[in-house]
């Protein structure tokens, strides 16, 4: 079982905390070792769970700041046969990276502005059809999509279980899965990407724009309509109004 995989023509300049940052989305990495080869970086990335490793091979030939990365499994003769983990024995409602389709990480790094060659991004789909990733995965988020129902109802309305701790699970939690609002056309599309077995590079493209403009509202941007947060939390606050001019300014001309 290889979990572990080595990364090759990294730009020196990189930072070794961004190539840590940039593998997590595979999965929780035990360790990292980073050396310096001339004008490049190399490293040495190991996970907790072949599932992530996996993953990982799927970024070759990804580009990582200034360069094209390679990425190889530590063991030759290594084949692509490791299904996603379950979380039989789970005490968090969080989902862990290795529990997502393979699709669903791709779009993640797209989401965060990184290249992903259409090759890797086949992969990944054709890796999720073959393991039944949908199936999987849909019983876990209905599994848990019950339990934080059952909660909500046990909880009252003046307790701390607001708008802070929802907003933050948005971009990697349950909401940002499986919104209920299937009545509207965007909601379809996004229950449609977890849900259909059959999947297209471009619904993975969509997807990641989709993450893109939750990432940018929870920046300050101007998303918040467009990423669905509106039918989480109410309008949006009204924009501050222009102070007025001090006394004695000039005042603007029509």
């Amino acid at each position: 079982m290889a979990t572990t995989v080595n990364v090759k023509n990294i730009a020196a300049k990189t930072e070794d905390k961004e190539i840590k940052d940039f593998f997590s989305f595979c999965g929780k990495i035990t360790s990292i070792d980073v050396t310096t080869e001339g004008e490049t970086k190399s490293a040495t990335v190991t996970f907790e769970k072949e599932t992530a490793a996996k993953t990982a091979l799927l970024l070759n030939h990804t580009k990582l700041g200034a360069t094209e990365i390679t990425v190889t499994s530590s063991l030759p003769d290594d084949h692509e046969n490791g299904a996603p983990t379950t979380n039989a024995d789970r005490d968090t409602d969080e989902i862990t990276q290795e529990e997502k389709p393979r699709a669903r990480i791709l779009a993640e790094y797209l989401a965060h502005g990184y290249l992903v060659a259409d090759t890797g991004l086949k992969r990944a789909i054709a890796l999720d059809e073959k393991h039944g990733v949908t199936q999987r995965f849909l019983g876990t988020l209905t599994a848990l999509d019950q339990k934080v129902h059952a909660t909500d109802r046990a909880k009252t309305a003046d307790q701390s279980y607001g708008i802070t701790s929802r907003a933050n699970s948005l971009l990697t939690g349950l909401n940002s899965y499986f919104e209920k609002a299937t009545a509207t056309p965007t909601g379809k599309r996004i229950v449609d990407f977890y849900t259909q077995s059959r999947r297209e590079v471009e619904d993975i493209h969509k997807e990641a724009r989709r993450l893109a403009d939750i990432k940018k509202q929870e920046a300050g941007g101007s998303s918040y309509k467009a990423a669905g947060l509106d039918k989480v939390f109410g309008a949006e606050a009204p924009a501050t109004e222009t102070p007025a001019p001090a006394e004695g300014a000039a005042k603007p001309t029509a």
